[in-house]
């Protein structure tokens, strides 16, 4: 079942945008009135329904809409990403808070040798939406980078859970490296070298400032999932308790 904890329009928006239809709104609960207000929620379970809506229409979609996903989409985080002091120090930023990064994944940094894979595995959501969000998470991800270095992030590999696709070919444009598939996890390897890269927009005090003003936002964004879960809990714990417990702590 999909967590529903609240993320920003960023992505509806762009789906709109893309095809220029905003039918694709449909059944999400989301108005057009929504896509101009700058400070708009939705939830997750809102946005999955938007994309929905356009895998049925382009099953390839995730890759392009990945592509425009730059770091600037994602507000006051893309500017804590950017005035990082290096690529590293971005990017376990960025794994701080995955909420406002919006994804349905667990990111990780995982090293092996000389290489680092920038990870997205353990998704548990809408299975027919899989690929979909792979694609989409392991392009922007990318985008990110690349727009962090001023530069294409150069790649040693790629590799994707779900199996692969009849429109391969179109990973070229983002992944120009061995690309593999039916993997353990999504993501993509390079040199680990390019983690101690210094920025070319670093500073520090912008950072420091945007670093807090997410730290904020994300309770935003979490905490209302963190209020589900404890409500879950209480109640798991009380149907679990004995009757005559149950009876008893009722008085």
């Amino acid at each position: 079942m999909l967590h529903s904890h609240l993320t920003t329009l960023h992505a509806v928006s762009l789906v709109v945008q893309t095809f220029r239809d905003e039918a694709l709104l449909q059944g999400s609960g989301i108005s057009t009135a929504d896509l101009g207000r700058a400070d708009s929620r939705i939830t997750t379970r809102q946005e999955m329904q938007v994309c929905a809506n356009a895998v049925a229409r382009r099953r390839d979609i995730g890759l392009e809409l990945g592509r425009r996903m730059h770091v600037s989409s994602y507000g006051m985080l893309g500017y804590a990403l950017l005035s990082s002091a290096t690529l590293g120090d971005a990017l376990r930023l960025a794994l701080r808070y995955p909420a406002l990064l919006g994804t349905l994944f667990r990111l990780r940094l995982v090293e092996e040798g000389e290489r680092v894979w920038f990870s997205a595995s353990d998704y548990h959501e809408e299975p027919e939406l899989a690929a979909f969000n792979a694609e989409f998470c392991l392009v922007s991800l990318k985008v990110i980078c690349d727009d962090l270095l001023g530069k294409p992030l150069p790649l040693l590999a790629a590799r994707f859970a779900h199996g692969e696709p009849d429109y391969r070919q179109q990973y070229g444009e983002t992944f120009t490296c061995p690309l593999h598939f039916d993997a353990v996890d999504n993501a993509f390897a390079f040199d680990r070298n390019w983690l101690e890269q210094p920025l070319p927009l670093a500073d520090q005090v912008t950072h420091g400032t945007m670093s807090e003003r997410c730290r904020q936002l994300n309770l935003e964004f979490t905490g209302r999932q963190a209020w589900l879960g404890r409500i879950r809990q209480l109640l798991a714990d009380q149907l679990g308790a004995p009757r005559g417990w149950r009876a008893w702590r009722g008085k």
